[in-house]
């Protein structure tokens, strides 16, 4: 038996595999991962006395398996069914199955909230009371969605297995896309008093090495991953005294985590020679060119530039056209960045958007229309539900005064 320390990371780290394990022998999504909760209440009950199994996970596995037996006992229409599992050993993980139950996590079928909640519950390992406190929602909205999930994969009929070439490039579509939902959430809060929730980036990036490790040779697995460690290093010098936020330009770059930039910069360097070219790897890149450079007045704007304009051929979004008229602003001047911004003022994604009140307040101050800026600013301030970002925006208005 081994000491009891960092237990819950021990268990947060083994649940996905087990539930895994559990569900491959077992099938029923909801039943097998009510049977692993069950063997996580047990261990984190019983090891603190008796300390930590030599094989845990193997522990972890023959208790919920019995649990799981215990539940098919009580069913008489399974009587056959629970004498078979009975003469039969306990599963054993298999390396494909935490894959697997991620992509069951991000089945199509499933809205992409659920497949968030979900994929932070089975396979990040993150409590109901957890999850509900980092996406700031009340912890019985977060039960009902998780429990409607999984009843929306049991109706579907959607056994746990691989699934087949053809379906599995548009599964990893959405599971990458949900990784980087969770990310994001996590890196700028969209709600609430704290700009970063580091559990939820922690949770993201830990999933995403996962990813990448059962799937080496996906370029845009390597580029979802590279952006989230040169978008992560940043964290420490993104908030001051009384988490007042500091833009990237004012940031003291001392602060940046050089290891993760240079890991994420092997990363895309690497990707980028390799693989076809896709989105979250044009997204890495301009990052590292923001991490690259020593100063902000050393940033390479131009490469920028031309980075956004590859990534608005590639995969066009208002928060794009934004970032790239933001980009042309640097390279050709404020008035042609208030000039993109004209040009875009009908769409109504980026018209009620903060962002695209607080860039053109950017745009305004550098040409000299302060009064103009000062107003965008609080503008800025009164559309964004970020705590952090309204007493920013508003100090913005208040220096101009």
């Amino acid at each position: 038996m081994g000491a009891v320390t960092g237990l819950p990371v021990l268990l947060r780290e083994y649940a996905p595999q087990v539930l895994a394990a559990v569900l491959r022998r077992y099938g029923d999504f909801e039943a097998c991962e009510d049977a692993v909760q069950e063997a996580l209440i047990a261990a984190a009950g019983q090891w603190p006395r008796t300390g930590v199994p030599e094989q845990p996970r193997n522990w972890l596995i023959t208790v919920a398996s019995r649990r799981r037996v215990e539940a098919l006992r009580n069913e008489t229409a399974r009587r056959r069914r629970e004498e078979a599992v009975q003469r039969e050993p306990a599963p054993q993980a298999r390396g494909d199955d935490e894959l697997a139950l991620l992509l069951l996590c991000c089945h199509p079928a499933l809205s992409v909230p659920a497949q968030v909640t979900l994929t932070l519950r089975a396979v990040g390992g993150l409590s109901t009371a957890e999850i509900a406190r980092a996406l700031m929602l009340p912890e019985a909205t977060v039960g009902q969605r998780v429990s409607r999930a999984k009843q929306r994969i049991r109706d579907t009929g959607s056994r746990f297995e691989m699934p087949g070439p053809g379906e599995l490039g548009e599964r990893l579509t959405a599971v990458r896309h949900v990784l980087y939902l969770i990310f994001n959430e996590g890196y700028t809060a969209s709600s609430g008093d704290a700009l970063h929730r580091v559990e939820l980036t922690r949770e993201a990036i830990r999933l995403t090495r996962q990813l990448h490790r059962r799937l080496p040779d996906d370029g845009e697995v390597a580029g979802l991953l590279a952006l989230m460690l040169l978008t992560d290093a940043r964290r420490a010098a993104r908030t001051g005294p009384e988490n007042a936020l500091i833009p990237l330009a004012e940031q003291d770059r001392r602060r940046w985590d050089a290891a993760a930039i240079a890991e994420g910069v092997a990363l895309i360097t690497d990707t980028l020679e390799r693989a076809p070219i896709g989105p979250f790897q044009l997204q890495a890149a301009i990052a590292a060119v923001h991490d690259e450079a020593v100063r902000a007045e050393d940033t390479d704007w131009p490469q920028i530039l031309a980075l956004y304009g590859m990534l608005h051929a590639l995969a066009p979004s208002p928060m794009v056209t934004l970032n790239r008229i933001v980009a042309r602003a640097m390279v050709e001047g404020p008035e042609a960045g208030l000039a993109g911004l004209d040009q875009v003022s009908e769409d109504p994604k980026l018209a009620g958007h903060h962002r695209t009140a607080a860039v053109r307040a950017h745009l305004l101050q550098l040409t000299g229309d302060l009064a103009g800026a000062r107003e965008q600013y609080r503008l800025a301030a009164r559309l964004t539900l970020s705590r952090p970002e309204q007493r920013y925006l508003e100090s913005r208005a208040l220096q101009l005064e």
